[in-house]
């Protein structure tokens, strides 16, 4: 198994077919099909399914893609760990994060990088994941921390660390405090939400065109704790991913015929980057994935 073949098989499933990814990484398509069999081949088992139109991961594929995401990421922090002592590694990272962002392992990754490297300045901007993607497509910021649901815009590569459904934070004892909802149950009740922009709220509306309904929210904020707060206090019912409610004293309830899920990942422009936004790429990636 070589390095190449994870990247190549990885690079398939987030272009689509053979012939984006061979374009994206510039080498044949031939090239990529036969080091991709080869993998199939070393494995024992067939990891994409081609035989209709669009390609397809197999379930043996689903279970390895994390994995193979996880080797390339890796493998690329021990490269540059090793660069770093060869040339010391300078320069300013504009960084954009969600707004009200407090996930551990990224504010960790931001403060050991200036113990590690004083060299490397990190100017930190907050703002609404849609807002995010068109400053890096922009140039104004080099990488960024945004949620979506389904696929980020054109020229931008997005690398996932978090892929969850969305869930409905419900007070102990409500009605709806079962063990399960569809999205249909929540109508009568006021629906809390993430602002337009974010990819809960994002995923959320998809998830209600696909069978039909009216994606209503009542009241919206930037913060999940405020819509978990006042979710609390009986304002309404919060519709979240799982990992936003760790903590309350809300039930999470999923949303079975939810489809859409929310994502959370690192966005950057396709190309070339400076080493010091590459550094803090690697290490962000590292942290958010292990965590």
């Amino acid at each position: 198994m070589e390095m190449h073949q994870l990247r190549y098989f990885a690079a398939i499933v987030d272009e689509g077919s053979f012939t984006a990814a061979a374009r994206r990484l510039h080498v044949s398509q031939s090239g990529i099909s036969t080091q991709v069999a080869k993998l199939e081949s070393e494995l024992g088992q067939q990891l994409l399914d081609r035989s209709g139109r669009q390609i397809r991961l197999t379930p043996a594929g689903e279970a390895v893609l994390p994995l193979a995401k996880n080797a390339l990421a890796t493998f690329e922090a021990i490269k540059h760990t090793a660069a770093e002592f060869a040339d010391a590694v300078r320069g300013r990272v504009r960084l954009g994060m969600i707004m009200g962002c407090s996930i551990p392992a990224f504010l960790d990754t931001i403060a050991d990088l200036g113990r590690t490297h004083p060299g490397i300045e990190v100017s930190l901007h907050e703002g609404y994941s849609d807002d995010l993607q068109t400053q890096v497509l922009a140039g104004s910021l080099d990488l960024a921390l945004i949620g979506y649901a389904g696929s980020v815009a054109p020229g931008l590569e997005a690398s996932t660390v978090i892929d969850e459904p969305i869930t409905a934070a419900v007070p102990a004892g409500h009605p709806l405090d079962r063990p399960d909802l569809r999205l249909g149950d929540l109508r009568g009740e006021k629906i809390l939400c993430l602002s337009p922009g974010t990819g809960i709220r994002a995923a959320y509306e998809d998830s209600c065109h696909r069978i039909g309904l009216d994606p209503r929210v009542d009241i919206d904020a930037s913060s999940p704790a405020t819509l978990l707060r006042l979710a609390e206090r009986g304002a309404g019912i919060a519709v979240l991913s799982a990992s936003s409610t760790e903590g309350t004293g809300l039930r999470t309830v999923p949303l079975a015929n939810a489809a859409t899920h929310a994502r959370l990942g690192l966005i950057t422009r396709r190309g070339q980057h400076s080493p010091a936004a590459q550094l803090l790429r690697t290490r962000l990636l590292a942290a958010l994935q292990a965590g």
